[in-house]
């Protein structure tokens, strides 16, 4: 199948599982679900739901488990996206084509739709639905908190906001999106191996795949910060630049930065060859990473 069409397809598939899971607007409390489902039904990629489901489709493992894992994955990156835009953070005004949570509402509310986005996260993954071994439930659970937690998605975050006491280097700011970005796609390939019951050497091949793959497609977006059109991308362009901030192009140059992400992408490419013909659509998904640098 080709990538983008199998994109799109987990994409709409993630969108009517989250539709199901998140509460309808009913209430005294209608508005936060109304920002919760602004947030996490508008247009997006789902690139770490894609990577949970099409990883672990090479590991024949059930589809409500790898859904319902995606839908909780999801949830979690949404909540990153509405606090990292508030005016504390990056104050953003447009996401995925649309106003900001704090700009369609308010910012009191768009911190307590995040919060409730990252709480019905671990709901969805802890409920029996997800998998009939609880002993998979938990170490799910306890790998989504790692990479959503101090020492993961949220750490990075901290690192990106101490650029003022601590300019940025390429260490530092390897380091930062490792844990910023890099941390959730890394789960995503992590649980997929959980739940297909993926061997010892899999597992270390799909986090060698994970660990480039996440460099790389922050690479990849630091270049269309520079490049990209801000329509095209659906969020506010050059912010790093703005803000006089540090990143992989300020620091590499464009062209020292798409040959990184050229270098990345063979790297992760040659962790995918013990799957063989299995993993042909995460090898597309390689190169799509590699097409936004272009």
């Amino acid at each position: 199948m080709d990538f983008e069409k199998r994109l799109t397809e987990i994409a709409d598939k993630v969108t009517v599982a989250l539709d199901q899971l998140i509460p309808p607007a009913q209430g005294p409390e209608a508005n936060l679900m109304r920002a919760m489902r602004h947030a996490a039904l508008a247009n997006g990629k789902r690139m770490r739901p894609f990577y949970v489901i099409e990883t672990g489709a090479m590991f024949d493992a059930d589809e409500t488990s790898l859904l319902r894992t995606a839908a909780a994955l999801e949830c979690v990156h949404t909540y990153s996206l509405v606090h990292d835009d508030l005016p504390c953070m990056d104050d953003d005004d447009l996401r995925r084509g649309q106003p900001t949570v704090h700009k369609a509402f308010d910012e009191a509310t768009a911190v307590l739709a995040g919060d409730a986005l990252l709480t019905l996260a671990f709901k969805i993954v802890a409920g029996e639905d997800t998998h009939r071994d609880p002993a998979i439930r938990m170490r799910l659970t306890e790998r989504l908190a790692d990479a959503a937690g101090a020492k993961g998605m949220v750490g990075g975050q901290m690192i990106d906001m101490l650029e003022e006491e601590s300019p940025r280097d390429l260490n530092t700011i390897t380091r930062m999106q490792r844990l910023k970005t890099g941390a959730l796609i890394s789960y995503s390939v992590e649980a997929a191996g959980i739940i297909g019951g993926a061997s010892e050497a899999s597992r270390h091949a799909l986090a060698g795949f994970a660990q480039d793959l996440g460099l790389a497609y922050q690479i990849a977006d630091d270049l269309l910060d520079v490049t990209g059109n801000q329509e095209t991308v659906g969020k506010t362009l050059r912010r790093d630049e703005a803000a006089g901030k540090a990143n992989f192009v300020t620091l590499l140059g464009v062209e020292g930065a798409q040959e990184r992400v050229r270098l990345l992408a063979a790297q992760a490419k040659q962790h995918l060859a013990i799957f063989r013909n299995k993993a042909n659509i995460l090898l597309q998904s390689v190169d799509y990473v590699l097409d936004r640098t272009r």
